[in-house]
């Protein structure tokens, strides 16, 4: 028999970050900036002078993509450029104050997102969702980096970081 695909959790999970980014799209285009932009922005916030190739690797996107947001990002003021100190090829980036406004819009669309994303979920759980979802994401990119032999990369087990164990749940 073949398995439910609406119970499949790739299927759902491929299914669900679509709808988070297609809701995110809309929010950010209400606010007149799309959400590459303002995803950019919050990274530069919290790593400042960043160089583009950095963004770029950080973002998992083409350096030709994030250089043209940054474009756009910096003729509306909200990004600067600058040159780096040791390697005057390698520009450095920062958020400008401007960048201010839209870095809120950014705070609040995300709350909402997460409040209307939750309803109904008990907080045990999330945490228990996070968990998961982040020893999904290490046992991919660890698959996707590892330089085993492909042809014997199906029965290879890889060792994570993650258990079978509950998430820390303690308060620190």
């Amino acid at each position: 028999m073949p398995p439910d695909l609406d119970d499949d959790l790739l299927i759902l999970l491929s299914d669900t970050a679509r709808h988070v980014r297609t809701y995110a799209d809309r929010s950010m285009q209400a606010h007149g900036r799309t959400r590459a932009q303002l995803a950019i922005l919050a990274r530069l916030e919290r790593h400042p002078d960043l160089s583009q190739k950095e963004l770029a690797a950080i973002a998992e996107l083409s350096p030709v993509t994030i250089l043209r947001s940054i474009d756009r990002l910096e003729a509306l003021g909200l990004v600067q450029r600058r040159v780096d100190p040791v390697d005057r090829r390698i520009w450095r980036l920062r958020v400008t104050p401007e960048a201010g406004p839209p870095l809120s819009t950014i705070t609040d669309s995300l709350a909402r997102l997460h409040n209307i994303a939750t309803i109904g979920i008990e907080p045990t759980v999330l945490e228990t969702m996070a968990h998961g979802l982040r020893c999904i994401k290490e046992n991919v990119s660890t698959r996707r980096s590892n330089t085993v032999d492909r042809k014997n990369s199906p029965s290879i087990r890889l060792t994570t970081n993650c258990s079978a164990a509950e998430p820390n749940r303690s308060s620190s």
